[in-house]
């Protein structure tokens, strides 16, 4: 159960908190362990993927030196771009120079665009962080305003209009959602374009061009999301200190606001931080269905091209970005729930 309840005199009053509390001391300690505890572990982390990525990447079919020269190429043509590349070279060799350019700062040249990683990897992951600022600042108030809602009356009509609108739309894969809303309002309707390359031209504006990849995301993820606020919010309003202040008179939307929405946001929170690293990584069916030049579309041309060095540095960008999303969840919980701060 929460450590913040009704107080006795039935005002409402929070709780005292459940451990004492710590002097400066410890409270750096803690931190210090916390902050170390998750670098080591980011870092660790990065080593195996890139290893794991590397190594995939090398027993995976197909040629670099072949998807570079094209299919007409002949054998002695792609052997001598296979050595001038050094791909001839074992796997363990080329993986440590690899780990010492990236300690140098050296990304590595793409061999699917042509240029430096460094040159073009920023500027996607710039637009996909945009397109995900903008679908979770909808995705956030949208759900919590739609769970909170269903699960303050259980069963209601409400409740079960909330919960069916939530099983839909996460149960609709994202194509198939990006093709629904392309057939309404591309199609039929004519009032959005139907791709989003972030050039205005033909009439359409950049933020019409974003309206449709970001309703299918918000749409797809906000479902999920729904769902877990709405579970926590019934749970809550069926514990006994939500009964007690009801009991003693206080006004049910007190009781609302000030117990139960900051107690069913306790296991949610990590859920909906989460969606940072799905909304960074893994748009790229959106990505790919409106033609928006992001991070998860480049991945995709990368790993179809067999561009080990942009695979390899958006695979370490990927990680990084889980990891983060991770400790921020872990943090929440613990200025949400006052048994964790000790």
């Amino acid at each position: 159960m929460s450590a913040e309840g009704p107080g006795e005199d039935g005002d409402g009053g929070d709780a005292a908190p459940l451990t004492p509390p710590a002097d400066g001391g410890r409270v750096a300690l803690t931190v210090a362990r916390f902050v170390l505890k998750h670098v080591a572990f980011l870092l660790l982390t990065l080593l195996v993927v890139s290893f794991l990525v590397f190594t995939l990447n090398e027993f995976s079919p197909g040629d670099v030196a072949r998807k570079l020269l094209g299919a007409y190429a002949t054998q002695e043509q792609v052997d001598i771009l296979t050595r001038q590349m050094g791909l001839d070279r074992p796997v363990l060799v080329r993986y440590v120079e690899f780990l010492d350019r990236i300690a140098s700062g050296d990304l590595g040249t793409s061999t699917r665009f042509k240029v430096p990683v460094k040159d073009i990897i920023w500027s996607r992951l710039a637009n996909t962080a945009f397109l995900a600022a903008l679908a979770f600042a909808c995705i956030v108030p949208f759900s919590m305003l739609l769970g909170i809602v269903a699960g303050m009356r259980e069963s209601s009509a409400l409740d079960r209009a909330v919960l069916m609108f939530s099983t839909v739309v996460a149960s609709v894969p994202e194509f198939a959602l990006g093709v629904f809303l392309v057939s309404i309002f591309v199609v039929a309707l004519g009032w959005l374009p139907g791709t989003a390359t972030m050039v205005a031209g033909g009439g359409w504006s950049v933020a019409s061009q974003l309206v449709l990849p970001v309703a299918v995301i918000v749409l797809f993820d906000a479902g999920y999301v729904v769902s877990m606020i709405r579970a926590s919010m019934v749970e809550v309003m069926q514990r006994p200190y939500i009964r007690t202040a009801v009991l003693k008179g206080m006004a049910f939307r007190r009781v609302v606001i000030r117990h139960a929405i900051r107690n069913a946001m306790i296991n949610p929170v990590t859920v909906i931080l989460l969606q940072i690293n799905y909304l960074i990584s893994g748009v790229v069916v959106v990505e790919t269905v409106f033609a928006y030049p992001g991070f998860g579309r480049m991945m995709l041309e990368a790993a179809l091209f067999k561009d080990i060095a942009l695979v390899e540095v958006g695979a370490l960008v990927a990680v990084t970005v889980a990891v983060l999303t991770q400790v921020l969840g872990d943090l929440a919980y613990r200025l949400l729930d006052p048994r964790l701060r000790s």
